[in-house]
């Protein structure tokens, strides 16, 4: 029940393991005050051409034009801004050859940006004058469509800026001596295969909590479900069979230079058996197999805010420190 979805090269000079002649265009947006600048910072530094809030107009012309990884940052100032407008632009990107093309969204809770604005003296994009808390309200409802839509959604609520620029840095540049950056990630068939993912493992064929009336509201992080999704007969099996591949697998691809790799487990709604699965092998891996940082993506639940990435074995050496913004 896994198939091989894509065999990323190793690097080949700027253009971290996204193939030889291949492109990386990164559409960089989120709400005010959650990091959207702070990102775009760390992915210059990385060696990408950044844009920021350029016309939506002009973002076909920058692509084509672009001769290495490019970033560009779009939020509610862009000129034009629709979300559905961004949609169409990531789908004709989407399009162009020797490309990849993937679209992350920077958020916080709400009291976390009206500290951040009140701290900052800064004003809120969609506030004239009175309390921020309105426009940080209709931003959120401005950007729903493309949260809903990301590839990466970054809570940058009780993330410091060192830990920012260790996820972007592990996540799009190159790990230097940490060796191989694991990604576990846990997604819905329905919603689209993560495009980046180099191994993908299907746990459809899995009883689902779903038709479980209790179980349904619930995720794969609560212990109910747990218990649900390995009381399956074919579930020690089928996990087994992933961790012995994995354990097979990953050191291959240290020992051929790959610095990062995401391993991807779906099912139907990317709730409940996925993410159980993808958070045993966050615990089990480690012990059995370093290799260097590992991350946990909960793609579904973070789209809906119920989750955000996490360190299962962070960095070893943390970033200088840097001003949010």
């Amino acid at each position: 029940m896994w198939h091989m979805v894509s065999a990323n090269p190793s690097e080949s000079g700027s253009l971290s393991e996204y193939g030889h002649g291949s492109r990386r265009i990164l559409i960089v947006t989120g709400l005010s005050g959650a990091g959207k600048s702070s990102i775009l910072r760390v992915l210059e530094d990385l060696g990408h051409e950044v844009v920021d809030n350029p016309p939506l107009n002009l973002i076909q012309a920058l692509t084509s034009r672009a001769e290495q990884n490019l970033a560009i940052g779009i939020d509610v100032r862009s000129r034009g801004f629709e979300a559905s407008r961004v949609l169409e632009e990531l789908k004709r990107l989407r399009l162009l050859p020797d490309c990849s093309v993937q679209l992350l969204y920077a958020t916080a809770e709400p009291e976390i940006l009206l500290r951040r604005f009140t701290a900052t003296r800064r004003r809120h994009p969609l506030v004239t004058s009175g309390t921020i808390l309105p426009g940080i309200e209709q931003e959120t409802a401005l950007l729903a469509p493309l949260r809903a839509n990301a590839d990466l959604v970054i809570d940058t609520s009780d993330l410091p800026s060192p830990e920012l620029r260790q996820l972007i840095e592990t996540r799009f540049g190159s790990t230097g001596g940490e060796g191989l950056t694991v990604a576990l990630m846990s997604f819905a068939y329905p919603s689209g295969l993560p495009r980046e993912a180099d191994m993908v493992f299907d746990a459809r064929f899995l009883r689902n909590p779903h038709y479980d009336s209790a179980l349904q509201p619930m995720t794969g992080l609560d212990e109910a479900v747990v218990q649900y999704v390995k009381s399956d007969p074919a579930y020690p099996a089928f996990f087994g069979h992933i961790q012995n591949l994995l354990e097979l697998v990953l050191p291959r691809f240290v020992a051929e230079g790959k610095k990062y790799a995401t391993i991807a487990i779906g099912c139907s709604g990317g709730r409940h058996r996925s993410v159980t699965i993808v958070e045993e092998l966050a615990r089990i891996l480690p012990k059995t197999m370093p290799t260097g940082p590992m991350m946990v993506l909960h793609r579904e639940l973070a789209r809906k805010g119920l989750a955000s990435w996490r360190w299962a074995v962070p960095p070893q050496d943390p970033s200088s420190q840097d001003t949010m913004v």
